[in-house]
């Protein structure tokens, strides 16, 4: 990352997060300040004790994303003490196992009386769950551009990075909220980087492919460490034959940030993902 960034502030949502985490360490070592923003403060903290132990400058700030009156008044504290943003991460999403169906495809079963208490159709799914999949992920990622992308605005530049996914391309069985949402993404950074261009403010996204984390290690694993049948049908479709780690996606994280590496990139997102989308898995 070029020199310009040393001390500037950067914003990252889901700063306790698997991935983020590691992309909040890694912008401190570059030299930045970095602000977490989360809704667990414990695990806030173990991501500031990684980056305080290594000499680097971060704060904790509870939040919401979807609060805009809790994201604006860290904005304003932060730009008022650190000075403005300029380089966001929204990191922060998620899905909820109530969003999702328990079959991968339509079963008869599913509408009669006696259909088996633990199946989840696509009939059965609770639209206010739904919804708030949506919300998190879309609106998630909107709230922290205006508010923290205004201050990049007067600050005269920055740079943007959304979280999008692989079902941002094709959306995968069972998590049909998660999967729109994470398509509307794609489309929204586009859209985002169009209208802030005039700005300076370049918008990209990035796509991981199967990285484990708490959530998804329930559906890719086995309790012995083993792969679950659809742990072996992500490996079936992935020729690097293993699950992402967090820094594998640092160097693209990197790329897309650096305002001199990536000077003329905005509005695209780019698959970190082992090679997923290249292959049928025949």
């Amino acid at each position: 990352m070029s020199m310009e960034w040393q001390g500037k502030v950067a914003v990252v949502t889901g700063a306790g997060g698997t991935l983020c985490s590691v992309i909040a360490a890694f912008l401190a070592e570059k030299g930045m300040k970095v602000v977490l923003i989360g809704r667990t403060k414990e695990k806030l903290e173990k991501t500031a004790a990684v980056i305080q132990s290594k000499g680097g400058v971060c704060r904790i700030e509870c939040a919401d994303v979807n609060d805009v009156a809790a994201l604006t008044d860290i904005a304003n504290r932060v730009a008022a003490e650190w000075g403005p943003c300029r380089i966001l991460v929204n990191g922060a999403g998620g899905n909820n196992i109530n969003a999702m169906t328990t079959n991968t495809a339509y079963n008869p079963v599913e509408i009669t009386s006696d259909k088996p208490e633990d199946m989840r159709g696509f009939f059965d799914l609770d639209m206010d769950v739904f919804a708030n999949v949506l919300k998190t992920n879309t609106v998630g990622t909107v709230i922290p551009c205006q508010i923290f992308g205004k201050q990049m605005v007067v600050a005269g530049g920055g740079s943007i990075l959304n979280f999008a996914s692989m079902n941002t391309y094709r959306p995968l069985s069972r998590v049909s909220a998660y999967a729109m949402s994470k398509a509307a993404i794609a489309n929204f950074t586009q859209w985002l980087a169009a209208y802030l261009a005039p700005a300076n403010i370049r918008v990209n996204a990035v796509a991981p492919g199967f990285f484990v984390n708490e959530r998804s290690i329930k559906y890719l694993r086995t309790p012995d460490g083993g792969l679950s049948q659809r742990g072996e049908n992500v490996m079936q479709h992935t020729p690097m034959k293993r699950f992402g780690e967090a820094p594998d996606l640092l160097g693209c994280v990197e790329w897309l940030l650096d305002d001199e590496k990536a000077a003329f990139v905005t509005g695209i997102t780019v698959p970190v993902d082992g090679g997923f989308l290249s292959s049928t898995g025949i």
